[in-house]
């Protein structure tokens, strides 16, 4: 089998975008399966950065195809603006994005309600960003979501578009009148862009089986991480879609036996955006230097991050869910210099120690984290160019972590640059 499936092992955040471009050489199609534009992937190309909400990684490699599944909620004016930044920087992308006429589309109104939603939560807000993907898929779930194909007809358009206004209108009267969405307006903001979209729309499912009967290699890669799924996430301080291996399947309509070699993308440390429970946080000095040191501000929200020592419980058990075949190890070289670094290895739940992660958010809040204290390296990591030139502190702390999660480290990431990287 020559695919391969990227998918984060944490709250998200934890370097997909760098290690699905350092992938995209070797396949062909690179396919997004789920989220929105809520995620956002860095990749550091010499002395450009790219930041991308919507389009996989792989685009920034020429010739390679990038698809948008129907698992993807679609802002489809955020797609356009990312194809015109690339566009406007030498990337071509005409003819190499491709994306599913099932995928739903966020509308403007879905953003809307996302802010009044979490307006509304009061002190338990969720810390969404704000962008409509939960009320985008509130809405394909509830039955009455409008698909990308769904564009391409006046009548269905309107009419869905009609029925949304009927359905939401106890939010909208809530309005002030000048903020309240118009149907008119609305549908002719899509109608407008009509043609522009014609020459993605695409039927996913069989592209991708056509071209795997063809011999083409295909990278799946998944957005947010295993942490934030909908069902196996820190619920309800998750996303609105399945961030693990059965969201790739739905996703993209493509068969299990096609998906490959599974690889867990994981920081050596440990972040969160937003609300939510999160055992190993600091919030001390080290937590501090781990989020500057890392440069830990959300992609897409600027927010800053909350950071921790890992943490091999909620490591394992991602690892338990996902059947992972190997990790990428991200940001080592954030832990040079540290004198002692921490390892959770089990939650003390009143007394009771545990290995796997609680299924009650309200249980969750109680469990206090259980470390194992390993010793720091001075060398620093960014220089190796193999595992064997590492500090054995270093190569120790990387065997822990491996035998705690029964996972192979395969590749590890040693600075931010595509070439700052070693692999197995």
């Amino acid at each position: 089998m020559t695919n391969r499936v990227v998918l984060g092992l944490q709250w998200g955040d934890e370097g997909k975008g760098k290690i699905v471009d350092l992938l995209s050489k070797d396949f062909d199609i690179v396919a997004r399966c789920q989220g929105g534009a809520n995620a956002g992937h860095t990749v550091k190309v010499g002395d450009n950065k790219f930041i991308l909400h919507l389009i996989p990684s792989g685009i920034l490699h020429p010739g390679k195809i990038c698809i948008i599944g129907n698992g993807v909620v679609l802002d489809l004016f955020q797609l356009f603006k990312e194809m015109r930044d690339l566009e406007d920087r030498g990337i071509k992308v005409g003819g190499r994005i491709m994306v599913s006429g099932r995928a739903h589309l966020v509308m403007p109104y879905h953003k809307i309600i996302d802010a009044v939603m979490e307006e509304a939560r009061g002190d338990a807000l969720l810390g969404t960003t704000k962008r409509g993907i939960g009320p985008a898929y509130l809405d394909k779930i509830g039955r009455c979501g409008i698909q990308f194909a769904d564009i391409f007809d006046d009548h269905v358009l309107r009419c869905k578009i009609k029925e949304n206004f009927e359905l939401k209108k106890h939010i909208f009267d809530r309005l002030p009148a000048d903020q309240r969405p118009n149907i008119e307006l609305t549908f002719e903001t899509f109608v407008a862009k009509r043609e522009e979209a014609r020459a993605l729309i695409c039927d996913v499912a069989e592209f991708l089986d056509e071209s795997i009967r063809g011999g083409k290699k295909i990278l799946f890669e998944g957005a947010q991480g295993t942490l934030l799924d909908v069902d196996f996430g820190t619920y309800p301080f998750i996303t609105s879609s399945n961030t693990t291996i059965g969201g790739v399947l739905t996703g993209l309509g493509i068969g299990c036996k096609h998906l490959g070699r599974i690889t867990g993308i994981v920081k050596a440390y440990q972040t969160r955006v937003g609300s939510g429970p999160f055992p190993t946080e600091l919030l001390d000095e080290t937590g501090n230097r781990l989020r500057e040191q890392g440069n830990e501000y959300g992609s897409t929200t600027g927010r800053p991050r909350r950071c921790g020592w890992i943490d091999l419980v909620l490591l394992k058990y991602a690892v338990r869910i996902n059947g992972v075949d190997d990790i990428a190890l991200m940001k080592m070289d954030v832990l040079d210099g540290l004198d002692e670094i921490k390892v959770c290895v089990g939650y003390n739940f009143f007394g009771k120690i545990c290995d796997t992660p609680p299924q009650s958010n309200f249980h969750f809040k109680h469990v206090e984290p259980v470390y194992v204290s390993m010793p720091g390296w001075k060398k620093p990591i960014g220089g190796a160019k193999s595992f064997a030139d590492l500090d054995a502190n270093a190569q120790a702390y990387l065997k822990k972590i491996e035998e705690f999660t029964g996972a192979k480290i395969s590749i590890l990431s040693t600075g931010p640059e595509r070439d700052q990287t070693i692999s197995n």
